[in-house]
């Protein structure tokens, strides 16, 4: 059967509801559609001047399949979901096949625990959310440590504890596991943070100014100025987060399209609160129109999500009043979808479309490269979304000397020089490489819990299964989870290109080719930490070797420093000089030119 005989292609198709499928002759499946008339709908396609895309498509079709529906609703739905599941090269595909994050308040518990939370939402407990990525539930949970102070540790962990971890010193946990803190103030912290989480923030402020006053009446001044940062704080908030004059549950969706790409920019309201946006870039025909692009995501995005109330949008989509119908059956009450807004709603859709703009011209540009590795790299460890933050350490010393651990970081940008850092490590057994990892992470991510930088998504360790088994357990002492951690270490024959990848928990390694694009992001990632971490000892060993060596000598000051510097041109040259030759510089007595030649002798042979 071919596109020339539409009289035999379209023989047998019932005039009724139902989802279509293009063939092409080898079995694979060109586009998928909808409709409320198969015959009519498919009947169109060889009967009409067609645009140049669906001219190239129909000159390919080599059989039609259909799929009867009760409703063009139920159709809708189908679509949706074979479109995700087949991906055909003309239809508008939308990479979007994860579950969201929530934050997870395990209410069940005597003292209940905020997580980071991804799968079924049908088990005991509270779930806030859906939250846009990772980083944003990541974000609130460390708002709410310093507001409301939550536990956030596994329960064994908190179970296990005879003295309090670094969270209470920190003032990140009340200490309910050593009972620091009765369950009745506790239980006053958790529902705050549930009003928080739900929007209710003025009645939290409500609450904690008539404490502040109750605790000024009774002369409790310093519980009474620890409530009022804290209202400060939720003021701050308040500004920051909140849609002015806007409640309730919403999403603001707005499309660009430029250079044959297309962007769809999300922003999600709930409570009022704007819990973050993201960006997508679904892969569609170049030359295919705003109201098809958005008609086409929406289907795909909202087909297995909790829809809100009111969805806004920038272009109004194809067959609106049928999307409204059948995200109405499936969230069981009215969803509408609305794209002339005014006032608040109106500002919000225009920074919408800023952002959608922004986001396809920053996909466009020099970062496509960057970008397409980024997106390997998502698929090879199988990651719900493109990580927006990643962080790799290494250790570089000389047989032990002037220890150095490393940490570079890289986003969705590239290289984030401005946060890489340097650890001079100290108090170890030199040589010992897990002791030196224990205490740069220790170091690292206690500023992090503190709120210095974002806990990021994915974490790089050059080693193996027990280098990640000795990094896993220092964090777990510092109460940071939700990163997935990644060892990178050599093949059995250590030679470049055979890597393998060893994650926590996982039993085998993973091997990726030598040309994927997430093995050269990888590469790029871990070479740029050995770099970073070889720079940093190689500067504290010149440092040492330039200073500490002349300067932990009794009676060479500044001066006699210079002489023989000088006379020796330098540091080499002074260490090859015997004593009779030091003793010839001006100012230096044959028992001082002894112990300069004593101490750089005992400097070299010790390492």
């Amino acid at each position: 059967m071919t596109a020339q005989d539409p009289r035999h292609l379209l023989q047998g198709l019932p005039q009724a509801p139902g989802v279509y499928r293009m063939v092409d002759v080898g079995g694979a499946v060109l586009y998928v559609g909808k409709a409320k008339n198969l015959k009519r709908r498919v009947g169109s396609y060889f009967s009409r001047s067609l645009n140049g895309r669906l001219q190239l498509m129909v000159s390919q079709i080599a059989d039609i399949e259909v799929t009867v529906t009760r409703t063009e609703g139920e159709a809708l739905l189908l679509e949706s979901n074979l479109i995700k599941a087949l991906r055909p090269r003309f239809n508008v595909l939308l990479r979007d096949d994860k579950s969201y994050p929530y934050i997870y308040l395990t209410t069940q518990d005597d003292f209940p625990r905020l997580a980071f939370y991804r799968g079924s939402r049908k088990g005991p407990g509270r779930f806030f959310g859906p939250y846009p990525s990772a980083w944003a539930v990541r974000e609130t949970l460390q708002l709410l440590q310093k507001l409301f102070p939550v536990r956030q540790c596994e329960d064994g962990f908190f179970r296990n504890r005879s003295r309090p971890c670094l969270q209470y010193q920190i003032k990140r946990c009340s200490g309910p596991c050593v009972g620091l803190i009765s369950p009745e103030h506790y239980a006053e912290d958790v529902a705050h943070t549930i009003k928080f989480l739900d929007g209710r923030t003025d009645e939290v402020v409500d609450e904690l100014v008539e404490a502040m006053e109750r605790a000024s009446g009774a002369l409790a001044f310093e519980r009474a100025a620890a409530l009022r940062d804290q209202i400060s704080t939720l003021r701050r908030i308040q500004q920051r987060q909140y849609v002015s004059g806007e409640g309730g549950d919403l999403d603001i969706i707005a499309c660009a399209q430029d250079g044959g790409m297309h962007c769809v920019q999300v922003f999600f309201i709930r409570g009022g609160r704007n819990l973050g946006n993201k960006a997508f870039f679904p892969q569609a025909p170049e030359d295919t129109e705003a109201s098809a692009l958005m008609a086409g995501f929406l289907a795909q995005f909202y087909t297995d999500k909790l829809i809100p109330p009111e969805l806004i949008v920038s272009v109004a989509p194809d067959d609106v009043e049928l999307l409204e119908e059948a995200f109405s059956e499936q969230a069981g009450r009215r969803v509408q979808v609305r794209c002339s807004v005014r006032t608040e709603r109106a500002r919000w859709l225009e920074m919408a479309r800023g952002n959608a703009q922004i986001a396809l011209k920053s996909r466009l540009g020099s970062q496509a490269g960057y970008a397409r590795r980024l997106e390997a790299l998502r698929d090879a460890l199988d990651l719900a979304e493109l990580p927006s933050r990643m962080e790799c350490f290494d250790i570089s010393h000389t047989r032990g000397e002037r220890t150095v651990a490393s940490c570079v970081v890289f986003d969705a940008e590239g290289p984030r020089k401005s946060d890489y850092r340097h650890f001079n490590i100290e108090g170890i057994t030199p040589g010992d490489d897990y002791a030196a990892m224990h205490q740069a992470l220790t170091r690292r991510y206690t500023r992090i819990k503190q709120g210095e930088h974002p806990v990021p998504d994915i974490l790089f360790i050059d080693g193996g299964r027990g280098q990640i088994g000795a990094v896993a357990s220092a964090l777990q002492e510092l109460g940071v989870t939700g990163m997935l951690i990644v060892g990178v270490s050599k093949g059995p024959d250590r030679r470049p290109g055979t890597e393998q990848l060893w994650l926590l928990g996982r039993e085998a390694a993973v091997i990726l080719p030598s040309d994927s694009p997430a093995m050269h992001l990888i590469e790029q990632i871990r070479d740029e930490a050995h770099r970073f971490a070889i720079t940093g000892h190689r500067q504290r060993r010149a440092k040492a070797r330039t200073t500490s060596v002349l300067e932990e000598i009794s009676g060479v000051g500044p001066k006699r420093r210079q002489r023989l510097l000088k006379q020796f041109g330098g540091l080499r040259g002074l260490a090859r000089a015997g004593v009779e030759d030091i003793a010839g510089v001006d100012g230096i007595s044959r028992q001082l030119a002894q112990q300069i030649y004593d101490a750089f002798h005992q400097d070299v042979s010790g390492s």
